[in-house]
């Protein structure tokens, strides 16, 4: 069991890319995060999606749909908010303060959400640990490993929660490119389950701020509760009710994302780098020389996620243009030479 602390760092910052590499070449190509290079159509918003208050019955709207396409019972179990980064604490608070065992190595921020809400929290590297807790966390499909637990397994464990007052809380930011079979959505009826879906992965719109927790109708109200009204903004509402009602392009879009993983595991095979595992979003690396690996290609403008914890790993998300597929396979091919050549003059 692992104590967290200390500040968290994540992927997608150009600012701190340019302290890294003041001399890389530019534009970067932003490999680091998970999200979604080839976004949602953009189109024409309503100007009164800027100009007024949201109404309520628009977010009824995105609650029904949200309800829809990810699997919940009701709209009534379902809460919108302005990304779901912004639920976390306010989950972690939905019960008194205890234990919260966090499933690692996994998103950082779900550890410190649970010690804003005032929990003792640990990570954790065996899942049958976590019924010790009084606050279970998963992130599933995992980030950044693509870790899935079977729905059977987050049932029970969830069961064995409830008994004792416990909450089980599900992140399933990336559940819309992994396998729904294991989704807990349908299940937040029968309470103390907390699902949480985000938007801008899936659909590219992170700059957006959508995303929600699907739970029981009671904790939906405590929740909504601590928002007040016009908790989404109208842009966020527009973009959700029509992004999440074209089942025809989410289709499409995981088939695309499956052929551009499986191109990225081949190009990565060329080269050498083992690919470990990850989901059609983002790709999960492990090589002795990642910590090479990472600032070679930085020193050539294209950003992989580095874990300062884990100097083995590297997460690397998918090329959004042929410009950028390019650049990637080009790099590695200068960084495998080196390397080869390197190899060889240690045997000399």
């Amino acid at each position: 069991m692992k104590l967290l602390e200390g500040a968290v760092d994540h992927g997608g910052s150009l600012g701190r890319a340019r302290a890294l590499f003041p001399n890389a070449l530019l534009p970067f190509v932003d490999l680091s995060t998970g999200i979604n290079p080839h976004s949602y159509p953009l189109f024409d918003l309503p100007a009164t999606s800027l100009s007024r208050l949201p109404e309520a019955a628009r977010t009824r709207d995105l609650t029904e749909i949200a309800a829809s396409t990810y699997g919940a019972p009701s709209p009534a179990n379902v809460v919108a908010a302005p990304g779901t980064q912004i639920l976390l604490p306010r989950v972690a608070s939905l019960i008194s303060h205890g234990k919260a065992l966090v499933l690692g190595p996994t998103y950082a921020e779900h550890a410190r959400a649970a010690a804003i809400a005032g929990h003792q929290v640990a990570e954790v590297d065996n899942f049958e640990a976590l019924a010790d807790a009084d606050l279970a966390i998963i992130v599933n499909p995992n980030n950044p490993d693509g870790r899935v637990i079977a729905r059977d397994r987050l049932l029970a464990l969830a069961a064995g929660l409830c008994a004792k007052g416990g909450l089980l809380v599900v992140d399933e930011a990336f559940m819309d490119v992994g396998p729904r079979e294991h989704s807990l959505a349908g299940d937040v009826g029968q309470g103390r389950i907390v699902v949480l879906r985000s938007f801008g992965k899936f659909f590219g719109l992170a700059g957006l701020r959508l995303g929600f927790a699907l739970t029981d109708a009671a904790t939906v109200e405590r929740l909504e509760t601590q928002f007040g009204p016009w908790a989404v903004a109208g842009p966020a509402l527009e973009y959700g009710i029509r992004a999440l009602a074209d089942i025809g392009w989410q289709d499409a879009m995981r088939a695309s994302l499956a052929g551009a993983s499986a191109r990225l595991d081949a190009l990565f095979g060329r080269f050498g780098v083992p690919v470990a595992g990850g989901t059609t979003l983002f790709r999960y690396l492990r090589l002795a020389d990642a910590a090479d690996l990472f600032a070679a290609l930085g020193e050539r403008g294209i950003l992989l996620r580095h874990f300062a914890d884990r100097p083995d790993v590297l997460r690397a998300g998918l090329p959004g243009n042929e410009e950028e597929w390019q650049r990637l396979e080009t790099a590695l091919a200068e960084w495998a030479s080196r390397r080869e050549d390197q190899s060889k003059g240690s045997k000399q």
